[in-house]
């Protein structure tokens, strides 16, 4: 069945934004050879209805807010209406998942619609995909569909992430229906609309390589770099500097992550972009009590993509990638050469990272044991990470009587004592000031991140058609590092009930 074509009304956008029907796409993966994807529509969504929109994604097209409240906006963003220039397809990759090769996979329920001119966005464009949008010739056993708990998580997650500036996809929209599918149980059912400047993933590389298929390979390297880093083109190692800067911006990325406490939870190489950004939220999380063992996918019973493994399992996925590469750049040396920047770039991002979170505007001798002095501490007392750090912004140099909000977070708070009067001693060799230094930190440490419990509360309240919490949530997350005295309930710690939270891989 065909998606109907939505009206091209003559009434132009007013300056600077575009109704829905002025969306112009193109969608130049679709020029790509036939064996790269399936063009096909959407399957339609049962009465849909809107859930939640974001207006700062949204501005990212240029379009108009008050078309996320136009009925053609749900129509178009459930799959049930196809803009006039829409080109919609599902895409081929394989991958690697828990480390083991599990060989073809694909957008199983993804469709990627095409791709919007941004006026915001440096490579001047959003490729526009719907996620939960009906079987595709890669569902394999899969029903194509997403549930509305997952796609509010992704949602609030990737707009969450991109305000505290760390490189994400984005999301424009949850559409939701009465329709149910079974996971563990029967839920309601959804689609997000997911937006990046690519959706090419290490296994898009991968899929060509184990297929033994060199010539799709080099064409997919070449449309890469020709989207994404056209500095590359007319480059004497094209390929070889091409993953070279794959590798430092993973590194990078996966740095960040540590640094405000984010899991991924299911770092297989089909859900890493080739641009280095985070892609994908499945069974994520933020860290709460401080374990560096903390796994945040039951699903994960190895712990293969706990906290602390995140670095070493971004490297193991370049390697990946770098072992599909090799034919392409031709020499083995080079592909080491260019996947041994991960080390250093990883290292010298945390170490800027950690020295930011401190607020300490210089590096000396001993930082590197006061950082993990203070991590061995906090994982012992399983400190509330994101409290903490904010926290250790309002410490006064020459003032530990005022400690009592951050000592109060340790069990053992002689354990913060030992560490704070360290802690005070450096602050002094740079002559820190206090004022100064709580206003750095406070812009990098945030108040408030995407707790499961919160996303919980408003999933439940969503499940019953109130949408209000969801809205709120978002409203909170676009400003992470503000104070927001009338929010000040969304940075506490969580309640009991919120240690019985678990989060898997079924979505």
């Amino acid at each position: 069945m065909n998606s109907p074509s939505l009206p091209n009304p003559s009434r132009s956008a007013p300056p600077g934004v575009r109704r829905l029907a002025d969306l112009t796409l193109d969608n130049r993966f679709a020029a790509l050879p036939p064996a790269f994807h399936t063009r096909l529509a959407s399957t339609p969504l049962p009465a849909p209805y809107l859930v939640c929109a974001s207006e700062a994604a949204a501005a990212l097209i240029g379009l108009d807010p008050a078309a996320l409240r136009d009925q053609q906006f749900v129509e178009v963003f459930s799959g049930n209406a196809e803009l006039p220039t829409s080109q919609p397809l599902a895409a081929v990759y394989s991958g690697h998942q828990f480390g083991v090769w599990a060989g073809q996979l694909g957008d199983g329920r993804a469709i990627l619609l095409g791709e919007a001119p941004s006026p915001t966005e440096p490579h001047g464009w959003m490729e526009l995909q719907l996620k939960g949008s009906g079987r595709t010739p890669y569902s394999r056993m899969g029903d194509g569909r997403a549930v509305l708990r997952s796609s509010i998580r992704e949602f609030l997650c990737s707009e969450a992430m991109a305000a505290l500036g760390i490189p994400t996809t984005r999301a424009l929209c949850v559409i939701g229906s009465d329709m149910r599918v079974m996971r563990e149980m029967p839920e309601s059912t959804a689609v997000v609309t997911r937006m990046a400047p690519s959706f090419v993933r290490f296994g898009s590389f991968e899929h060509w390589f184990y297929n033994d298929r060199p010539q799709e390979l080099r064409l997919l390297a070449d449309y890469v770099i020709a989207r994404s880093f056209p500095e590359l083109q007319g480059s004497d190692r094209p390929y070889h500097t091409l993953l070279r800067e794959v590798t430092r911006r993973t590194a990078e990325l996966v740095a960040q992550w540590q640094a405000v406490g984010f899991m991924h939870g299911v770092l297989n190489t089909d859900n890493m972009s080739i641009l280095g950004q985070t892609l994908d939220y499945g069974p994520f999380g933020f860290m709460e009590a401080y374990d560096p063992a903390h796994i945040c996918n039951h699903t994960d019973q190895q712990g293969r993509y706990s906290y602390r493994m995140q670095p070493r399992i971004g490297e193991w996925n370049c390697y990946a990638l770098g072992q599909a590469m090799v034919g392409l750049i031709g020499d083995v040396d080079e592909v080491q050469e260019a996947l041994s920047v991960y080390q250093p770039s990883f290292a010298a991002k945390m170490d800027a990272l950690w020295h930011a979170k401190l607020g300490l505007s210089t590096t000396q001798d001993g930082d590197e044991a006061l950082i993990a002095a203070l991590l061995q501490a906090l994982a012992a007392n399983r400190v509330d990470f994101t409290l903490f750090f904010r926290r250790l912004s309002g410490l006064a140099v020459d003032d530990p009587s005022a400690d009592a909000p951050l000592r109060d977070l340790f069990i053992d708070r002689s354990a913060f004592d030992a560490w704070s009067v360290e802690y005070r001693r450096r602050l002094r060799a740079e002559g820190s000031a206090d004022g100064a230094r709580r206003s750095r930190m406070n812009r990098v440490n945030p108040k408030y991140i995407l707790r499961n419990y919160l996303a919980q509360v408003a999933i439940d309240k969503a499940a019953q058609k109130d949408f209000s919490e969801v809205a709120r949530l978002l409203a909170v997350l676009r400003q992470p590092f503000d104070e927001q005295p009338e929010h000040e309930a969304y940075a506490a710690l969580p309640p009991d009930w919120a240690a019985g939270i678990e989060v898997s891989c079924s979505s």
